[in-house]
């Protein structure tokens, strides 16, 4: 595949992962929000609406406003950015190329709520018993799924050098 072909790929898996958490979101938002939360698969996924004003995991709820916005708006703008421009001008694989694409896409996507909305919409927990992740976002798998793409692809290549 060519660069350009590769960079149109790209934008398409960018763009559906953004469509694909508005979606959800605006789902979540009709159809869960003021209810109880749903359990499903004898309580092992749970789908329960929450209004995020912190990061991951509600980190940084309670922070005063001009942070959240300094660190998770225009700090995220920012950092968004920069990958943006290594990965336009380094030569990185394509392997890492799609995680970097799925983390920005998801990025972005939250972003885009951050700066609407100044919250981000989180509806889905999964667990078995006591041991619980926290409430998600499809944005938010899109950011963990392209992060540990580019930590494999990363130990791949260091594994492949040392041989």
């Amino acid at each position: 595949m060519t660069r350009i072909g590769l960079r149109v790929v790209l934008m398409m898996a960018i763009a559906a992962t953004i469509a694909c958490d508005r979606a959800t979101k605006h789902i979540a938002t009709s159809m869960l929000s003021g209810t109880a939360s749903r359990s499903f698969l004898a309580d092992s996924v749970r789908l329960e609406y929450v209004e995020n004003t912190g990061a991951f995991l509600g980190l940084g709820a309670d922070w005063p406003s001009w942070v959240r916005t300094a660190l998770f708006g225009i700090g995220n703008a920012l950092l968004l950015s920069a990958l943006a421009v290594m990965a336009m001008r380094l030569r990185w694989s394509r392997t890492v190329l799609v995680g970097l694409a799925l983390f920005a896409a998801g990025g972005a996507s939250n972003l885009l709520d951050r700066l609407a909305y100044g919250k981000v919409v989180d509806f889905m927990n999964v667990g078995l018993g006591p041991l619980r992740t926290g409430i998600f976002n499809v944005a938010d798998m899109a950011i963990m799924l392209g992060a540990a793409i580019v930590v494999v692809a990363g130990y791949r290549e260091e594994s492949s050098k040392g041989k």
